[in-house]
């Protein structure tokens, strides 16, 4: 059973620093892109950043370039997100996801992912 749960996530001050982490598990995930999601009360979810199986490439909402940055260690089937210069428009509930698409680019819609954990909150106050 696939499954990834997210940890991370907390209040934080505007200008502060978070680190999200998504541990994944029951599936090759090594061979997958995985992403990071996020969805603020009353919006739409959106993309935040995601990387390849093979960490090459990484890929980031305009709205955070800069500012996050996704990686990943494949020993631990783990992939993070590190949050720094965070803004209150940065506030919304995180969730990892993973397609089933080995050696692929990772998609940015939502829709083609095939997993997704539980979600962690973050909240920054201005």
């Amino acid at each position: 059973q696939v499954q990834l749960v997210e940890s991370g996530g907390g209040l934080v001050q505007a200008g502060g620093s978070l680190r999200l982490s998504c541990a994944a598990s029951g599936g090759a995930f090594n061979r997958h892109p995985m992403a990071w999601f996020r969805q603020a009360p009353g919006k739409e979810r959106e993309f935040v950043a995601a990387i390849t199986w093979n960490s090459d490439r990484t890929y980031y909402a305009d709205s955070v370039k800069g500012r996050f940055t996704i990686s990943r260690d494949s020993a631990k089937n783990t992939v993070y997100l590190q949050m720094n210069s965070l803004k209150p428009e940065d506030t919304a509930v995180y969730y990892c996801a993973s397609v089933y698409r080995p050696f692929s680019i990772p998609p940015v819609k939502s829709q083609e992912y095939n997993y997704w954990g539980q979600g962690t909150q973050v909240t920054v106050s201005s």
